[in-house]
């Protein structure tokens, strides 16, 4: 099994002078300790307006620098707002690709449709339409990664002519693709569109055997790809605070992982927010006391106790547990020591397992990914002779003024055109 960190970059009130200055460049340390600890992914959320619960509007600038900070560590967008109206898709296309390649092939692209009303409204997105949305954006997406030219489409919200969208990126022919999974209905999309399961919900072991067993089931009978690759994973959150003493474990970690779940309900809930003044956390500490406690069962606890927290998801078949680590006020030097302590007293024994694990994996998978793709219906692409030429604006220039000089003569004689160089004015 596999781990990794997570990042909303959470902020919560009152915000002194270079806090956020601060939260960013401690992020940036902690994914480098990550990586030279051994963990094997970092992921980045994206989210707009969600004060205090996330200052992470542009996960891809973050991951770019962790790209330069980094040599093993895979970068996850956790994820990328996919309607179109946050993201055009060729930027995120263009984006994912750029990334790809100045990190060297360890992009995992994150997707998802939203579901808070301050971002959903502030960019002006239909509640009622944004999973049509994430589909449409989604796959052609992975067409523009994919396909030389892209051949264009005109879909209900998205429409674009032929182009070939580059740079390409290193992995062929796309980043492995996962979408957010807040319950099982998600899950089960997720194994039918054969993309891995990026799930954001607090299962407990026994919840968790029923989703991989669900997604397995439905991967193999129903699975029609929506891109040109099939990622059979799956990825759980747990949170994350480990020190030799319980009680002190629980004293570093707990508030935060409450907060992160607060947070949440606060903006996608039960919330009411008033933009610059509402005080996320001063609500937070008036309920806290209401609030049901987190312990080894979350991932706060002992080594011994984070192992056999860990151990019951691995024998479940997750292929993947992230750490929410940066929840609250959850101090850098507490979670660096987490993260010291984990990888050296818990992590090497699933290291261990983990090659033999991958490689049962991917015999038992491939005649049902083999299947799945054959069930695929790809878009088309274009003969040499159906690509349309694109005539430079200078040149669609002249010729309009040169056709318009030969009405005006009179003569029908041909006018030679200007040379393009000489400039359009």
């Amino acid at each position: 099994m596999k781990f990794g960190i997570f990042y909303e970059h959470q902020l919560p009130r009152p915000w002194d002078d270079g806090a956020e200055e601060r939260l960013f460049h401690e992020a940036l340390d902690q994914v480098e300790l990550a990586d030279r600890l051994g963990l094997d992914y970092a992921w980045e959320v994206e989210h707009h307006f969600l004060e205090e619960y996330s200052h992470s509007s542009a996960p891809e600038v973050f991951l770019a620098a962790c790209s330069q900070r980094t040599q093993n560590l895979r970068l996850g967008h956790g994820i990328v707002l996919m309607p179109p109206k946050y993201n055009p898709p060729a930027r995120v296309a263009e984006r994912i690709a750029t990334l790809d390649l100045v990190s060297r092939g360890r992009v995992d692209f994150g997707t998802g449709e939203s579901s808070s009303l301050a971002e959903l409204a502030g960019f002006g997105i239909d509640v009622d339409e944004k999973r049509a949305m994430w589909l449409e954006a989604l796959e052609q997406t992975a067409n523009m990664m994919a396909m030389d030219p892209y051949p264009g489409f005109e879909g209900k919200y998205f429409s674009m002519p032929c182009r070939n969208v580059v740079p390409k990126p290193v992995q062929k022919p796309h980043p492995p693709l996962w979408v957010a999974c807040s319950n099982r209905e998600t899950i089960h999309l997720a194994a039918r569109l054969g993309i891995g399961a990026l799930t954001f919900a607090f299962v407990d072991p026994s919840e968790a055997r029923k989703w991989v067993s669900e997604y397995h089931e439905i991967l193999a009978s129903e699975c029609r790809p929506i891109g040109h690759a099939v990622n059979p994973n799956i990825a759980m959150v747990t949170g994350f605070s480990c020190h030799e003493d319980e009680a002190e474990a629980k004293r570093r970690g707990e508030d935060g992982f409450r907060f992160f779940g607060y947070g949440l309900g606060h903006h996608y809930i039960f919330g009411s927010h008033k933009p610059g003044r509402t005080d996320v956390w001063a609500n937070f500490e008036r309920a806290r006391d209401a609030l049901p406690p987190a312990g080894a069962s979350r991932g706060i606890g002992t080594p011994a106790q984070l192992r056999e927290h860990l151990s019951a998801f691995e024998e479940t078949g997750v292929d993947q547990v992230i750490f929410i680590q940066q929840g609250g006020r959850n101090r850098h030097e507490h979670i660096c020591e987490s993260l010291e302590l984990f990888a050296r007293e818990v992590m090497p024994e699933f290291k261990d397992r983990e090659h033999a694990r991958e490689k049962e994996k991917a015999e038992r998978l491939a005649p049902v990914v083999d299947a799945a793709l054959a069930r695929k219906e790809y878009l088309a692409p274009l003969a040499d002779a159906e690509i349309p030429e694109i005539h430079a604006l200078g040149r669609q220039i002249v010729e309009t003024e040169t056709e318009e000089e030969v009405a005006s003569s009179g003569s029908g004689l041909s006018v030679p055109l200007r040379d393009p160089s000489a400039g359009a004015g």
